[in-house]
């Protein structure tokens, strides 16, 4: 079994603002095969279109720039990209990430611009798995769950290759005890 280790971001703003919808601005993800090994990445920013101006919190939370959004191409060309790289890279695939959220943000977008779910994987929740196979109450971020397995997290948090990245070297340790 082969698996699409991904992360998103997604527009955001500070506090909970009511009748705005996330949209997602950039998707990671990284190919890992059934042994652990990893066979390529994807990574693009995608232009927001019922929000397309970053809050100034997204910007400092992501470290993602407008410059960024701004040039890239919107969630229909990107997906389509992405769903040819999943196809290219591993065919039959599992989709993983912490936490549903950012499953459900796929699901959202797909659904906002009038597109096919049916192509979708199967799905791993990792942080639910992971929570359950520890037996914590709590659920705790990524960066916290690899301080404390002794995994040094790399690169810059809330970006998505970075993230998923980080991600897969806690999936490759634990590889043999995901259930999908």
């Amino acid at each position: 079994m082969d698996f699409i280790i991904f992360d998103l971001e997604a527009t955001c703003w500070e506090g909970n603002i009511l009748g705005r919808e996330q949209e997602i601005i950039e998707i990671g993800a990284l190919h890992m095969d059934g042994f652990g090994d990893v066979f390529g990445t994807f990574q693009s920013f995608v232009r927001p279109v019922q929000h397309p101006q970053l809050s100034v919190y997204c910007r400092r939370l992501t470290g993602i720039d407008q410059q960024y959004v701004d040039a890239a191409s919107g969630f229909d060309q990107v997906i389509i990209r992405f769903r040819q790289w999943i196809d290219d890279q591993a065919g039959d695939a599992v989709l993983c990430s912490w936490g549903s959220k950012d499953y459900t943000l796929l699901t959202n977008d797909l659904q906002l611009h009038n597109l096919p779910q049916d192509w979708l994987p199967e799905y791993i929740d990792i942080k639910q798995q992971y929570h359950d196979m520890i037996g914590a109450r709590k659920k705790r971020g990524l960066k916290r769950v690899l301080e404390q397995e002794g995994i040094p997290f790399t690169g810059d948090h809330h970006r998505a290759l970075d993230d998923a990245s980080n991600l897969s070297i806690l999936f490759r340790k634990y590889l043999d005890r995901w259930m999908y």
